[in-house]
């Protein structure tokens, strides 16, 4: 009997294992943390050995087969001396590729492939195809496997995954854009953090298709370094490509194999021009696996997308406050201030990962954001960036008072954004306890307004 040995026991780690354990390996879970307790009761129902808080470096070693949780570096020791050993190491969406029939539309990119992964999948789900979804988004490829394969598997993959995986061959791949981000696991080189990216495509051929997005500096460097060879398919909201999808400002423009599709952007429940382009690698991926314009606009029309995502919280007293806690980098910010054309509170701060604010300086510098609020515990960076440009700047570390000051400063017909440019680390768990605190705040100010 094969050993397989999982490192990491969070939800892809657990899939894993309780796959491996039907697929009749010899399963052992290895989690240098503390696992959490409904995780441990999984493990022992299925009759998986495990253990937390250290790594047995022997029993790793021995495994034919090894699952490393992407949260893993590869540069750990026990990874390191797995490699040399000449043992697999592969990610868990490797793992469960090899167990399914189903045709792959993979999702990747800095920024946006969340959006465009939930909106690929609602499209499909609601044109009533077959289709899972699965990958960096909801429960694991390979814990959804023990229940059933779909015919279509809408996968976002991070560049982490991407970087575990061997022979999944995506049908469709989609790359939203590359910009610097988790640099620190790339040896701090762009060029490694671009090849990660573009191996989402390594394993495709000719009749597959690669969709990219044409106004990304980036992802044309990756091509030039890796040339794809599946057939290209272009999204822009400056240029019409030859096949592909383009944005005018009032419609979507598609022209995809043959098949024409035109979609009002008044239809789409998503805006700002960082959506457009998310709805563009959508409509591809989705008219490419078979849609057509009436089941593009019926599936655009009903999308509700995740929350922290540019998320209206509410309107009150004409201000829109909007949450999008899931900006963890500027480019991302760069996306959200360009949204609108309204003047706006800006809320911004928190763990900065080396972050270039000058990128942001064009959006500012027209008097739009009228207010900066730094929330976060080193706020020096943020500050010297933006004093020469935006008239008021005010310092918390308490989200509460942030959302107070904004309701102050904000407006009749103007926005409150949080839209941070940094992680959440310091001051909250992650981004999506920073995002519900704040919908908690503009709740409590509308509550205290009605009192």
């Amino acid at each position: 009997m094969k050993q397989l040995v999982v490192l990491g026991a969070g939800e892809s780690g657990l899939g894993a294992a309780l796959l491996a354990k039907r697929e009749a390996y010899a399963v052992w879970v290895s989690d240098g943390g503390t696992i959490a307790p409904a995780r441990k009761a999984e493990l022992l129902t299925a009759g998986i050995e495990f253990e937390e808080g250290k790594h047995d470096e022997d029993r790793i070693l021995a495994a034919d087969l090894i699952i490393k949780s992407p949260g893993i570096p590869t540069t750990i020791p026990v990874v390191q001396q797995a490699i040399i050993r000449g043992i697999s190491v592969v990610d868990e969406l490797e793992f469960a590729s090899r167990y399914s029939k189903g045709k792959v539309i993979a999702i990747t990119g800095t920024n946006g492939k969340t959006t465009t992964t939930l909106l690929t999948y609602h499209l499909l789900k609601e044109a009533g195809w077959d289709v899972g979804l699965a990958g960096n988004v909801g429960k694991s490829w390979a814990g959804q496997l023990l229940e059933g394969d779909h015919a279509w598997w809408v996968l976002e993959i991070s560049s982490f995954q991407i970087d575990g995986l061997v022979s999944l061959k995506p049908h469709i791949a989609l790359l939203t854009n590359i910009t610097p981000d988790h640099l620190d696991r790339y040896n701090y080189q762009m060029d490694r953090y671009i090849d990660s990216k573009m191996a989402v495509f390594k394993n495709m051929a000719a009749g597959d298709f690669a969709i990219f997005n044409l106004e990304d500096p980036f992802s044309k460097t990756g091509l030039d370094r890796a040339p794809v060879q599946a057939a290209h398919f272009g999204i822009s909201l400056l240029e019409k490509p030859k096949q592909g999808g383009f944005c005018n400002e009032e419609s979507l423009l598609f022209q995809v194999k043959g098949t024409q599709a035109i979609i009002p952007v008044s239809a789409l429940t998503i805006q700002g021009k960082h959506n457009f382009l998310n709805a563009l690698g959508a409509g591809v991926a989705a008219l490419l696996a078979g849609l057509n314009e009436a089941q593009l606009l019926s599936g655009y029309q009903t999308f509700i997308n995740a929350a922290h995502r540019m998320e209206l919280v509410r309107v009150l007293d004409g201000v829109r406050y909007v949450n999008d806690s899931k900006g963890t980098n500027v480019e991302a910010t760069f996306y959200a201030l360009g949204s609108y054309k309204e003047p706006m509170v800006w809320i911004a701060g928190g763990v900065d990962k080396g972050n270039d604010y000058s990128v942001l300086t064009p959006l500012v510098v027209n008097g739009q954001v009228k207010a900066l609020i730094c929330l976060g515990k080193d706020n020096v960076k943020l500050k010297t960036a933006f004093t020469p440009h935006i008239a008021q700047i005010r310092e918390t570390q308490d989200l509460q008072q942030a959302v107070s000051w904004a309701q102050e400063l904000a407006e009749d017909k103007e926005v409150v954004l949080l839209s941070p440019a940094c992680a959440s680390f310091d001051l909250f768990k992650n981004y999506e306890d920073r995002g519900d605190q704040f919908k908690a705040a503009v709740v409590a100010l509308l509550q205290k307004q009605s009192a």
